[in-house]
């Protein structure tokens, strides 16, 4: 199996005050939900969704049973943008200690992408990732929220990043297997 340079940057905001917000698109029936009961299948459709065509490729082969496990750890939230009750992407958070909380994953259903949504998602889920700890009782209150996106990741992910406050502190170049697109499904996205 061949396989090709992956860029991965790390970004990072140590203060709310860091978060430089986005307006909710104009016109768009956009709302912002959080997932609040656990389901693995809903989760597997985002991740499928919003990462098929960029070759999230990590969580494909987890069971059911990693699925669930996963999503029932204190501290892991998941937010769903829905454009006229349509899913259109999503936020997830993983607290970790210390009042760090990280943006595991971030993205827009392919036919969301291009339409604003993705500034005012990442701005909700970002003040989310700061507020965490109200909504868990026992948790630090968050010090830090960090990320990681890399060079198969959307062209205007990283400038998207950085308009939000992100500022880099790390970047690593390792080589990946090079991948098929997975999906959702064979042939949903054009070669």
């Amino acid at each position: 199996m061949s396989s090709v340079p992956v860029t991965t940057w790390s970004l990072e905001q140590t203060s709310p005050a860091d978060l430089l917000s986005a307006a909710a698109p104009e016109g768009d029936d956009v709302r912002i939900v959080r997932a609040e009961a656990p389901s693995p299948e809903f989760s597997r459709f985002l991740y499928a969704s919003v990462g098929g065509d960029i070759r999230w490729t990590d969580r494909l082969s987890w069971p059911y049973a990693a699925w669930q496990e996963y999503l029932a750890r204190p501290g892991v939230e998941t937010w769903v943008a829905y454009d006229r009750g349509t899913p259109a992407g999503y936020v997830e958070l993983e607290a970790q200690d210390e009042g760090v909380v990280e943006i595991v994953y971030f993205g827009l259903v392919p036919a969301f992408r291009g339409r604003r949504i993705g500034g005012h998602l990442l701005s909700y889920g970002t003040a989310r990732a700061w507020d965490l700890a109200e909504r868990w009782p026992g948790r630090a209150p968050t010090k830090r929220v960090w990320l990681h996106t890399c060079s198969k990741d959307g062209e205007f992910a990283m400038a998207n990043y950085q308009r939000r406050g992100f500022t880099l502190f790390d970047t690593r170049v390792e080589p990946e297997p090079e991948v098929a697109t997975p999906g959702p499904w064979p042939g949903a996205y054009p070669a």
